[in-house]
């Protein structure tokens, strides 16, 4: 039998905490509390490894989008779902961009939790099984690599090779580079991006979308400023050149 998934869930409203936790464990998961961000850091770095955290946005001291940041700045990818009462797309994308691999605004429906905390442990099987050197690939499946100018980006491993380093990268940025892998040289718009990648389908005009596309650039660009391969397409979005321009 396999060992239950640790979950970690970070939320300051006892009720909701308490109720996560029942509920949670009633799915047959091992949990841990955090109240605030402070404890949800020093758990996620003394205790053992965590496979996914609830991480609420409202926290006193540090708040959900600082704790996910300090995570991936720290080299731990462990699986975000962001909980927010927040429920603007521009937030759930700042929430994206600190790190977050998804999120779900409050208030929710449990089966809706559930099964988007499902998928986040389901895909991170899923790249922790590709990654095993004596799996066997189904032709089915999507490639696990892609590779352009020099560069490989690692779906199985989560792992980014370019200029020389290996870059860790989240299960959103994965889903980002593959979305443009599948669809080189096309322009696509904003909201194609907002709604394929980010699932936010709401209209809106917000740009942080822009800020995640320079953190990118950073990746894979020899000149960030001057980019070659991840082109903007001024008032409609981005366009993928795999061999530069």
């Amino acid at each position: 039998m396999s060992t239950p998934a640790r979950i970690l869930v970070v939320e300051d409203e006892l009720h909701l905490a308490e109720g996560l936790l029942f509920n949670l464990q009633a799915e047959g998961y091992q949990v841990a509390l955090a109240g605030d961000g402070e404890t949800a850091l020093s758990l996620l770095e003394q205790a053992p490894a965590f496979q996914a955290v609830l991480l609420d946005v409202m926290l006193p001291g540090k708040d959900g989008f600082a704790v996910a940041s300090e995570l991936r700045a720290a080299g731990n990818y462990v699986p975000v779902l962001m909980l927010t009462a927040r429920g603007r797309p521009e937030d759930i994308l700042n929430g994206l961009e600190a790190g977050a691999d998804d999120y779900l605004a409050k208030p929710f429906d449990l089966s809706i939790l559930l099964a988007r905390l499902h998928v986040l442990l389901r895909r991170m099987h899923w790249q922790q099984t590709r990654s095993a050197p004596e799996q066997a690939a189904d032709p089915a499946d999507p490639p696990t690599a892609y590779h352009f100018a020099g560069r490989t980006i690692d779906f199985a491993l989560l792992e980014l090779e370019a200029k020389g380093q290996r870059i860790r990268l989240t299960l959103m940025e994965a889903d980002f580079l593959r979305y443009l892998s599948e669809h080189p040289f096309r322009i696509i718009p904003r909201k194609e991006l907002l709604e394929r990648v980010w699932r936010v389908h709401e209209d809106t005009d917000t740009r942080a979308i822009d800020n995640f596309v320079v953190r990118l650039r950073r990746y894979i660009e020899d000149e960030p400023a001057t980019p070659v391969y991840l082109k903007t397409v001024r008032g409609v979005g981005y366009r993928f050149l795999p061999a530069g321009e």
